[in-house]
């Protein structure tokens, strides 16, 4: 896998031999290594994988140079959206993908995409708590307003992504996730201000591993690395708040300017088959938008609640959009915040 100074997986050490590459722009740890590695021996194609923190961070790069520089993103709905108005995504030629039919027509043409003209789904899931149940304090906590507390001062774990923790101000006020109006999102700012002092680590990478060791026993958790995290230690277990989860897709995009459009199409297309969709979800924890992926899963994988959430749960929680110019707002909060910790 490409560590951030660009180390490509596979290559060939021999500078006689020309070689075919495609570079994958994605958050770290978001294809399994076998994966990758299983693409370049059937293919011959080389991927340079490159890691991004969040959405926002992938977006800067990706509008300063114009479209230019990688070949597969792979961003949330919100961001989908965000990317394809400002015309920095070229259209995807579902021709080349031979596994695209297996897809879930439930998950496709959404508002933030609406033909999937631009977006292909990889994997879904969602941000909800994560819970120590071996710790008695923690045990019943089910929503979350809990995380406000006094008892939790500087003692949580929250995700080091802006749109989810504005989600639980934005529904504990009862607006949308996806509000642009000023005043709901100063609203929002003020009551994570009161959550701030209760934070002991904001961070994304290796989450799971700080519930693993022991280090905080409640905190806001991607719903994969809860899986995870309850894989090495069964006391940790996932809450979806009652106030509704925030869920997300994140879909596979090629930009307008990738330079091997083509080796992208190829890559989108050995992604989406189903003994690697399920590779995925078996390694990194997160629901497959690939039916007949899901129906190759073992019972046990296939009905945990933590990847495939319950329909009551998809009912009550709420997926990003792209929140337009708003975006700067929450921003300067969210940097506001960050300085107060």
């Amino acid at each position: 896998m490409l560590t951030a100074f660009g180390q490509a997986v596979g290559a060939n050490t021999n500078p006689a031999v020309a070689e075919e590459t495609v570079i994958v722009y994605n958050w770290s740890d978001y294809v399994p290594d076998g994966v990758l590695e299983d693409f370049t021996r059937e293919t011959g194609i080389k991927v340079q994988y490159v890691t991004y923190k969040n959405n926002e961070i992938m977006y800067t790069k990706l509008k300063l140079l114009k479209g230019r520089g990688y070949d597969v993103l792979v961003p949330s709905t919100y961001m989908v959206e965000r990317l394809r108005k400002d015309g920095l995504l070229q259209p995807i030629d579902r021709s080349l993908l031979s596994n695209y039919g297996q897809l879930d027509p439930e998950l496709l043409n959404k508002p933030y995409d609406p033909s999937n003209e631009f977006s292909i789904p990889y994997l879904w899931g969602s941000v909800g708590l994560g819970v120590n149940m071996a710790n008695p304090a923690t045990a019943n906590v089910l929503s979350w307003a809990d995380l406000w507390h006094k008892q939790w001062r500087d003692k949580l774990l929250l995700m080091d992504d802006m749109r989810s923790v504005f989600h639980m101000a934005l529904r504990l006020d009862g607006n949308s996730t996806n509000s642009t109006a000023p005043e709901e999102i100063k609203q929002a700012y003020e009551r994570l201000q009161k959550l701030m002092p209760n934070v002991h680590v904001l961070g994304e990478d290796k989450a799971n591993e700080a519930f693993e060791k022991g280090e905080v026993d409640l905190g806001t958790l991607w719903n994969g690395d809860a899986v995870l995290a309850h894989s090495k230690n069964p006391a940790i277990h996932y809450v979806y708040p009652k106030e509704g989860a925030s869920f997300w897709m994140d879909s596979f995009v090629i930009p307008a300017r990738a330079s091997n459009s083509e080796n992208a199409h190829k890559f989108i297309d050995y992604m989406l088959r189903p003994e690697v969709a399920v590779q995925c979800v078996k390694e990194l924890g997160y629901a497959t938008p690939n039916t007949v992926a899901k129906a190759m899963l073992d019972a046990e994988t296939r009905d945990n609640p933590m990847i495939f959430p319950p329909s009551d749960v998809v009912s009550k929680a709420e997926f990003q959009r792209d929140i337009g110019n708003a975006l700067e707002l929450y921003m300067r909060y969210w940097t506001k915040l960050k300085s107060e910790l």
